[in-house]
């Protein structure tokens, strides 16, 4: 190859890499402080990292705890307890993509909720399970 066409294929990694990045960046619309901002607003209080860790341990009457899938504490990747499937650390200090697209966020703590405790959660019960996973460091 020319040097003029390793130039060009080059820029052409360049731009592809940066588009691909500024796409991603994009899909960042939240942040864990502002989730829990928000749920704490919701529920009209204070979140507790105490009350979340509990609550994250606890089975509430069925098979499963929040930690049966994402580990106790969930600061590195783990399995789904049915499935199998690796499930990447929850903890937003472990893994700074979590709590960062609402979509998601909304999407997994109704499933999540509904698989645990058979109903969602309540907006105290999320802020909560969010003040202690962002405590964790």
């Amino acid at each position: 190859m020319t040097d003029m066409t390793n130039a060009i294929i080059t820029t052409s990694w360049v731009w592809a890499l940066s588009a691909l990045l500024s796409t991603a960046a994009l899909a960042a619309d939240t942040s864990p402080a502002a989730q829990l901002a928000h749920w704490q607003a919701q529920a009209g209080g204070t979140a507790s990292a105490e009350r979340g860790g509990l609550f994250f341990a606890a089975k509430h009457g069925g098979e499963w705890s929040c930690a049966s899938c994402h580990g106790a504490p969930p600061t590195k990747a783990s399995k789904h307890a049915s499935t199998g499937k690796v499930i990447e650390p929850l903890a937003p200090a472990f893994n700074p993509t979590r709590f960062t697209d609402t979509a998601k966020v909304d999407k997994w703590l109704r499933r999540n909720c509904k698989d645990v405790l058979t109903r969602e959660c309540s907006a105290a019960e999320k802020a909560d399970v969010l003040a202690y996973l962002v405590s964790l460091k």
